[in-house]
């Protein structure tokens, strides 16, 4: 067991190295020297002190916890000695020179060994205080995003590692999760203006604790505090940089701790993923920028919260995408080396059919962060879009290696699958994303169109109705299990594409009932909008297989904006 030296708070779990009431680090405990006679012992040079009080002048450079392989030294602690004879004190004296001995060389290899794999995991918020959290989650993104652009580090993207938020995880288990040799945990408390951060480095297949600090700075610190954890944290690891890696990771984006912090909030919304979290992270990245005119990272989240706006307002057009190419260039010209602007560009160009355009944009974002799944992502998409199957299933699957617990990547791959029509493996995958999220809408609607593709149409009929449900449309979902019961599968399109289809239904969706009813007039007769808000998948779905003999179908292929061949 151990406990609290400051509230006395009593953890039974031994993995715990912080109390989790005050982010104090915890000592070992033992009830059995409740009657023994106690030596008390000052603190030493190694250890950190008591409260933020005591440390608040010495804000220049971090209080080293602890630099070893197990963190079971006392912090402020009392070390209780019981009285033996004096042969019984040799030997244990003699074991505990051995035992100490043994661990140093143990400890002295582990400093020396190189970690090129790492799981930053959701710092813990001591306070509890919802109204705080963008700021423990805001600090665990910014070290993932800073760490992530040094190509010898492969670090876990966040959608992976936020799954664990809120449970304590051993780091055994996030290391085979995972498959990362090192895990990073983190505890944040505030105390009026001081912030507290307290970090653990744990060796992920024995939990020793490689390393250990605790961070003690004034909120107004915050913004430079971000680039001296990743600098210390790389040195930890033991790798060496290089003069642009060195350059790459000391880069401070603001001195304005406001523009930081509404940065932070504004990530923190966006990370949300609904219309309106996505609305409230743009108003505040561009307070951000109105505190500071030339943040770029302030530009970059615009620009990512511009580019996913229009697919939950159902207006994915090239009008809609324009603000994010704006927002991107403007902060390339302050900063061309960010990654995040770069990927956003290509999937711009991307949906405005300049492919080489976007590949060019793709490949300078994964120079730059190959660590950065999601340009692993959208690169794979367009691969999928252009058919060149293999070398979209290798970049999502890149994305996957660093970010393996993503629905969206996940279903992705699931969708490129469908695509190459290799309709088996598709569904193998979908399902594989549903162990991970049963509840997760997009992973229905890709297996209704899958079973769709395979002709399993009962299977695609009610997968469909499931994902209407998840998405907060009971009524659609009814419509659809009532017209497949009653009239089958044909019963189900004509209800979808008749005049009491769903008000919900999009004109694409439209387009691929009419197709498999054979309506061909009626397919082509829809908008061209429907066809530009996801004509990316037009050469290479398997459901518009009805329309591809019509010349009128490669006709809207070069309209929309496909190259020939």
């Amino acid at each position: 067991m151990k406990r609290c030296p400051q509230c006395n708070n009593i953890a039974r779990d031994d993995k715990h190295s912080f109390c989790r009431a005050d982010g104090v680090r915890l000592v070992q405990h033992n009830d059995s020297f409740s009657n023994t006679e106690t030596i008390e012992l000052p603190l030493n040079a190694c250890q950190a002190p008591t409260s933020a009080a005591e440390t608040l002048d010495s804000t220049v450079a971090p209080t080293t916890v602890l630099d070893s392989a197990r963190a079971t030294s006392p912090t402020n602690s009392l070390l209780r000695i019981k009285k033996q004879p004096l042969s019984i004190v040799v030997i244990v004296a003699v074991v505990a020179a051995t035992v100490i001995g043994s661990a140093y060389y143990s400890i002295s290899g582990k400093k020396n060994a190189t970690i090129s794999s790492l799981a930053v995991l959701p710092f813990i918020n001591v306070n509890a205080d919802q109204q705080l959290d963008y700021l423990s989650d805001g600090m665990t993104d910014m070290l993932i995003c800073n760490l992530s652009r040094l190509p010898k580090l492969s670090v876990k993207a966040r959608s992976s590692v936020f799954r664990y938020k809120g449970n304590n995880i051993a780091p055994n288990k996030v290391g085979q999760d995972l498959h990362v040799q090192a895990v990073l945990n983190g505890r944040i408390v505030l105390q009026g203006d001081v912030l507290t951060l307290s970090l653990e480095l744990a060796d992920a297949s024995t939990e020793d604790v490689i390393w250990s600090v605790q961070y003690i700075r004034k909120q107004g610190d915050l913004a430079s505090l971000q680039t001296e954890i990743a600098r210390d944290i790389y040195d930890k690891l033991s790798m060496k940089l290089a003069g642009a890696e060195e350059q790459r990771l000391s880069k401070n984006y603001t001195s304005n701790t406001q523009a930081y912090q509404l940065y932070l909030k504004g990530r923190f919304y966006w990370n949300k993923r609904t219309l309106a979290d996505l609305e409230q992270a743009l108003q505040y990245f561009n307070e951000a920028i109105a505190m500071d005119p030339n943040y770029a990272l302030a530009y970059s989240g615009l620009a990512d919260t511009y580019v996913l706006l229009p697919f939950y307002r159902n207006d994915l057009t090239r009008e809609a995408t324009s603000r994010a190419r704006e927002a991107a260039i403007r902060g390339l010209s302050i900063d061309g080396d960010l990654a995040e602007a770069h990927a956003t560009l290509g999937f711009v160009n991307t949906h405005e059919y300049d492919f080489a355009g976007a590949e060019r944009e793709y490949k300078r974002a994964l120079q730059l962060n190959p660590n950065y799944a999601t340009a692993h992502q959208w690169y794979g998409e367009m691969l999928s879009h252009l058919a060149k199957h293999e070398e979209a299933l290798a970049q999502l699957q890149s994305a996957l290696t660093v970010d393996p617990l993503s629905l969206i990547i996940n279903v992705w791959y699931g969708n490129a699958l469908l695509y190459a029509r290799r309709y088996g493996d598709a569904i193998a995958q979908l399902k594989k994303t549903l162990e991970l999220d049963s509840r997760f809408a997009l992973t229905h609607q890709s297996l209704a169109n899958v079973y769709q593709a395979n002709g399993n149409y009962a299977e695609a009929a009610e997968e469909f109705a499931k994902y209407h449900e998840l998405t907060d449309d009971p009524q659609t979902a009814a419509q659809i299990r009532k017209s497949f019961a009653e009239g089958g599968w044909n019963g189900f399109l004509r209800t979808m594409t008749g005049d009491r289809r769903p008000a919900n239904l999009s004109g694409y969706e439209r387009v691929e009932f009419l197709a498999a009813l054979g309506e061909k007039e009626k397919a082509f007769a829809e908008p061209d909008q429907s066809y530009e808000v996801f004509g990316c998948v037009l050469k290479v779905d398997p459901l518009l297989d009805p329309l591809r003999g019509d010349r009128r179908f490669a006709e809207l292929l070069r309209r929309v904006g496909f190259p020939e061949g």
